[in-house]
């Protein structure tokens, strides 16, 4: 019985937009779970902390060298995650809406979907990359950033 569940793990593994996702996921609900109580209280606290970490974690990320993804998508992320962390602060001090928060974190969330799905239905393949992959990423790609700037936009 074990030996069929080390089977499964070894077969099906995550792809970096499953991981994302999983953790935006985590950390969305953390913060629907605290939107009706007081900024004050600790678990309101926790749960908008993290999510300030994880946005933190992604900024660094794109600002090192060597990351992937296109400049442009790079620094919308960043912009994105300066404004988790003010909007952040201000929900603290009472000045702010968890809710925001919530609705970028969910637009983010659309768009690791599309790219998740990508991701799996090419790993999956046996084949070569076709050029209808290379399609599929470069629309993914443009839907992760339309999701990124309809999520700018919502907040600026």
């Amino acid at each position: 019985m074990s030996y069929q569940a080390y089977k499964k793990a070894q077969t099906t593994t995550e792809t970096s937009s499953q991981i994302e996702y999983r953790l935006f996921a985590q950390v969305t609900n953390a913060l629907m779970s605290v939107k009706d109580l007081e900024c004050t209280d600790k678990r309101t606290i926790e749960a908008l902390d993290w999510n300030r970490r994880m946005w933190s974690v992604f900024s660094s990320d794109c600002g090192a060298k060597g990351n992937g993804l296109p400049d442009d998508l790079r620094a919308s992320i960043i912009s994105l995650s300066i404004w988790a962390s003010k909007h952040t602060s201000l929900v603290m001090r009472g000045q702010g809406k968890v809710e925001a928060l919530i609705d970028v974190n969910k637009m983010i969330m659309d768009g690791l979907a599309d790219q998740a799905k990508l991701q799996a239905n090419s790993s999956n393949a046996s084949q070569p990359e076709t050029a209808a992959d290379t399609r599929g990423q470069e629309n993914s790609r443009s839907n992760n950033q339309t999701n990124i700037n309809t999520a700018i936009n919502a907040v600026l």
